[in-house]
């Protein structure tokens, strides 16, 4: 069993910035294109609106006392906090989420935002996970 591990309002304000920018972007070129097209148009409004933004950020993990300097690629980090997963695909399958459970977990960051571009309504194509973190057995 886990908990949801509690997010911050600018956090909550950031996911919120991240998604409008992502409605403007759908709504504008709508579905069916390559996900770079809609990594690359995102980058450019979320850093036009002064919002730090990090593609394709490496993130090293450790493993007992190994570390893989190449262990995770992050579509998008926003300000430190949000990674960002595009996805362009006709449907998500499980293993995109766990995917992003799984940077969330390695990270440490917060909020991960799943997004597939290639639907006719961009809400049917988000996904918004928060960090768990497991509850203390106090048996």
């Amino acid at each position: 069993m886990a908990e949801i591990i509690e997010i911050s309002e600018h956090t909550n304000r950031l996911s919120k910035e991240i998604l409008d920018t992502c409605f403007y972007i759908h709504t504008k070129l709508g579905p069916g294109l390559l996900e770079s097209v809609y990594e690359d148009c995102l980058f450019h409004f979320l850093t036009a609106k002064k919002i730090k933004v990090e593609r394709q950020k490496l993130l090293p993990i450790s493993i007992d006392d190994f570390v893989v300097p190449t262990g995770l690629k992050l579509d998008l980090l926003v300000e430190d906090e949000v990674i960002v997963e595009l996805k362009a695909v006709e449907r998500f399958i499980p293993v995109h989420e766990a995917q992003l459970h799984t940077y969330l977990k390695l990270s440490g960051r917060p909020l991960g935002l799943l997004i597939n571009f290639n639907t006719k309504s961009l809400k049917d194509g988000i996904r918004r996970i928060a960090m768990t973190r497991p509850l203390k057995n106090f048996a």
